[in-house]
């Protein structure tokens, strides 16, 4: 448990919040944790209908924090607490719907990829800047966004991971909705309720078969990624972008074949 991580039950509705301002809501091995905690008691709590990820108006997250994964990943993917928070999102029985306000880095945007509802304010900013710090593409963005958005639109997001607006990113069809800041969570609140007053079995069957024709593939493509990301963590490459993160300079790949 970590208090980084928020959780609260209101109205049949399960509210995650990302809390640690000071860090830009970076993530850590416990916060994944609690977030798949938290995924557990929604899917094993038959009062609970819906899900609602958030940050704060500020800020949603800034994805890994650096300083906490520099050591790696050890053992089954499936087994890090990353690996189980994907799996358990990705295979989540009830509706989860995302508030996203400002930074959505990394895993902070993989990680919309699904969810059933997305709402960004006008704030926020979406990257996946992966192959940039020596990494690899996660949460099966490898699959999902080149079948979503088109294998040249889906490389130039994962290749040269430069950021995105909230209006970029409902072009692209990733989100449902473009708010104000102060109005993003109320407006996925609003969906939430909706949905909680929706037959439940409906909702659920909906879902699973909205995820059927890519399960299998999915599973397939998250383990390989996962597998992948851990060695490209060991990597040359990986350090030179650490420590240049850690430096705050400009890496420098021209000495990598």
């Amino acid at each position: 448990m970590t208090d980084f991580i928020q959780t609260e039950i209101n109205n049949r509705i399960l509210t995650v919040r990302i809390n640690r301002p000071e860090r830009k809501n970076a993530l850590t091995h416990a916060m994944y944790t609690t977030l798949g905690d938290a995924i557990e008691q929604a899917d094993s709590d038959a009062d609970i209908r819906c899900v609602m990820f958030t940050g704060s108006d500020e800020c949603f997250t800034a994805g890994n924090d650096l300083s906490d994964f520099a050591s790696g990943l050890k053992g089954a993917f499936t087994e890090t607490p990353v690996g189980r928070f994907l799996f358990l999102l990705a295979n989540a029985a009830k509706p989860v719907v995302v508030a996203v306000n400002g930074p959505a880095v990394g895993i902070g945007t993989t990680m919309l990829l699904h969810c059933d509802m997305v709402f960004a304010g006008t704030n926020a900013r979406f990257q996946m800047p992966f192959a940039s710090l020596g990494l690899c593409p996660e949460g099966g963005s490898s699959l999902l966004l080149p079948s979503w958005i088109g294998r040249v639109r889906a490389a130039e997001l994962l290749m040269l991971g430069d950021a995105f607006s909230a209006d970029d990113a409902y072009r692209l069809g990733l989100i449902n909705r473009v708010c104000a800041p102060h109005e993003t969570e109320t407006t996925a609140i609003g969906a939430c309720q909706r949905l909680t007053m929706q037959p439940p079995a409906a909702i659920r069957a909906t879902k699973k078969l909205l995820s059927r024709p890519t399960h299998e593939e999915l599973t397939a493509t998250m383990l390989t990624e996962g597998e992948l990301f851990a060695d490209r963590l060991k990597s040359p490459e990986a350090a030179e972008a650490l420590g240049a993160f850690m430096q705050k300079r400009k890496p420098d790949f021209s000495r990598f074949k």
